[in-house]
C-alpha cells in the first residue's frame, strides 16, 4: 500500500491526539532489530499505536517538530484495521532525530508509542549485531525505563518490554544498539547487577533458530528421565535397583509427600546419554508392581507447558474441521422451546448428532440454540427451509455456527464497507452544484 500523501495541514475539526512527556504507561511488544544506517527519506517507524489512531491524529504531532512529508498508518488488507504501527516520513533527518528525540515513549490515545528509524532491508533488520537480551526484570520496569538504563553505552537503536496481552511484562526484554562494542560493554556493566533490588541478566541476543538448534541437540543427548505410575510402595532402594542394570546412576529423587510417602513418580540420572536412552526403552511401558510404567526424557516445566498448548491447539482445529458445516446457529427462538422441541423442529431434514438451547443460571432459556446435522447437505437443507419461519410468534434466524474471531471479522469488514459507502455518498451530495 503506497504512503498516504499530507497536502494540506489538519483543520481543527479533526482529532487531535493527547501527547504525554510522561512514562509510558503500556510496555511495548517486541519488534525486530533493526541495523542503524542513515536514513536518506527521514523515515521514522511508530509502534504499539492505538488501532483508532489515524494519519490526521499522527499528523497533528508530528508536524508540529517539522514538515512532514506523508504518513501511512498499516493496515489490514480485509478488515482495514489498524495493525498498531505506522511510517512517518519527514522532508529532512533533522526533523527526523528531532521527532525522535522529543516525541519517543510519549503518549498517544492513551498509550506509549515506540519510535525508531525505519530500516526496511529485511537483511539488515534481522542482523544479531548489538542486539542484547536482559531476563529477570522487575515488572514495573518499562519500556523507557529499560532505554534510560542501556542509553548510557550507546546509541539505542531499539528499546522493548516483552508483554502478554494485558500489557503486564513477562520479566524480559531486548535493547539493540547501533554498535556491537556499546552491547558488549552494557553487558559487562549491568549483568548481574540489581535493576529494582532484582538480579538481571545480560547478555547476547541468540536468534530463535539458534537456541532452537541447541534445544533440539541437548533433547537429543539428554541423561536425565522421568518415571511415573510408580507402585506407591516402592522405595527409593527398589526405585535405585530398577535402574542401575542400564547404567551407572549419577542422581536419582523419589518423589514424596509431606508425611513421606512416595507421590509414585520420580527422576533418574544417569552418567550418559546412551544408558538413559536404553533405560527408556527397557520399561517405557512396562509392568512393575502390577503398574504400567512411564518411562521418558524429564521435561522443563515450559516445555511441558508449550506441548500442552499445541496439543490443546490440535484438538480444538481437530473439532472445528469436523463441525465444519454441519452445526447450525439458531436465535429469536420462543422462551418454551427447550431441547425435544427444538429437535423436533429440524429434523425432517436430516439426521441430528446433537441439540441443545443456551439457558442462563437459572434455567432460563437465552433465546438461541445449536442442531448439529450428520452431513453438510442435510444441515443446507435445514438452512433453506427454516431460516425466517415463523416457529410461534417469532421468526426463526438459522445460519451456520461460526468462531467468535470469525464473525467480529465479518462485522468489521461490514462497518468499514459500510462507513466507505457513506462518506462516498456525502462527497458526491457535496460536489452537486446548487441551483
Amino acid at each position: 500500500m503506497a504512503d498516504v500523501a499530507i497536502p494540506q495541514p489538519i483543520s481543527e475539526a479533526q482529532p487531535v491526539a493527547e501527547v504525554s512527556q510522561s512514562q509510558p504507561q503500556y510496555p511495548v511488544q517486541q519488534s525486530t532489530p533493526a541495523t542503524h544506517v542513515a536514513p536518506p527519506s527521514a523515515s521514522l517507524y511508530v509502534g504499539e499505536l492505538d488501532p483508532s489512531v489515524t494519519e490526521a491524529m499522527l499528523f497533528e504531532i508530528f508536524n508540529m517538530v517539522g514538515p512532514v512529508a506523508s504518513i501511512r498508518v498499516c493496515r489490514d488488507a480485509v478488515t482495514r484495521r489498524s495493525l498498531g504501527y505506522a511510517y512517518v516520513n519527514y522532508l529532512n533527518a533533522a526533523d527526523g532525530e528531532r521527532a525522535l528525540e522529543q516525541l519517543n515513549y510519549s503518549h498517544i490515545k492513551n498509550r506509549a508509542c515506540r519510535i525508531m528509524w525505519s530500516q526496511r532491508d529485511p537483511a539488515l533488520r534481522k542482523t544479531g549485531a548489538g542486539n542484547i537480551f536482559i531476563k529477570n526484570l522487575d515488572e514495573q520496569i518499562d519500556n523507557k525505563a529499560l532505554h534510560d538504563t542501556f542509553a548510557t553505552f550507546g546509541n539505542v537503536l531499539s528499546c522493548k518490554v516483552a508483554t502478554d496481552d494485558q500489557g503486564n511484562s513477562k520479566g524480559y526484554g531486548f535493547v539493540h544498539y547501533e554498535t556491537a562494542e556499546a552491547a558488549e560493554n552494557a553487558i559487562k556493566a549491568v549483568n548481574g547487577m540489581l535493576l529494582n533490588d532484582k538480579k538481571v541478566y545480560v547478555g547476547l541476543h541468540i536468534p530463535r533458530k539458534e537456541r532452537q538448534s541447541k534445544i533440539d541437540e541437548m533433547k537429543a543427548q539428554y541423561t536425565n528421565i522421568y518415571v511415573k505410575n510408580l507402585d506407591p510402595e516402592v522405595s527409593e532402594a527398589e526405585f535405585e535397583e530398577l535402574f542401575n542394570r542400564y547404567g551407572i546412576v549419577t542422581s536419582y529423587a523419589l518423589q514424596k509427600d509431606e508425611e513421606g510417602k512416595s507421590k509414585g513418580f520420580g527422576f533418574i540420572n544417569y552418567e550418559s546419554h546412551e544408558q538413559a536412552q536404553a533405560a527408556v526403552d527397557g520399561l517405557h511401558e512396562t509392568e512393575h508392581n502390577g503398574r504400567k510404567l512411564y518411562v521418558a526424557r524429564a521435561q522443563k516445566k515450559s516445555e511441558r507447558e508449550e506441548e500442552l498448548r499445541r496439543s490443546y491447539e490440535q484438538a480444538k482445529q481437530e473439532k472445528l474441521g469436523k463441525y465444519q458445516g454441519i452445526n447450525l446457529y439458531i436465535k429469536n427462538l420462543e422462551d418454551d422451546i427447550d431441547d425435544d422441541k427444538l429437535r423436533a423442529e429440524f429434523e425432517p431434514f436430516g439426521t441430528i448428532t446433537s441439540c441443545k438451547v443456551m439457558r442462563d443460571e437459572k434455567g432460563s432459556s437465552k433465546g438461541f440454540g445449536f442442531v448439529c446435522f450428520a452431513s453438510p447437505d442435510e444441515a443446507t437443507k435445514a438452512i433453506s427451509e427454516m431460516n425466517n419461519k415463523m416457529i410461534g410468534t417469532k421468526p426463526l434466524y438459522v445460519s451456520l455456527a461460526q468462531r467468535r474471531e470469525v464473525r467480529r471479522q465479518q462485522l468489521e469488514t461490514q462497518i468499514a464497507s459500510e462507513t466507505k459507502f457513506a462518506c462516498s455518498r456525502r462527497l458526491r451530495w457535496a460536489l452537486v452544484p446548487a441551483t
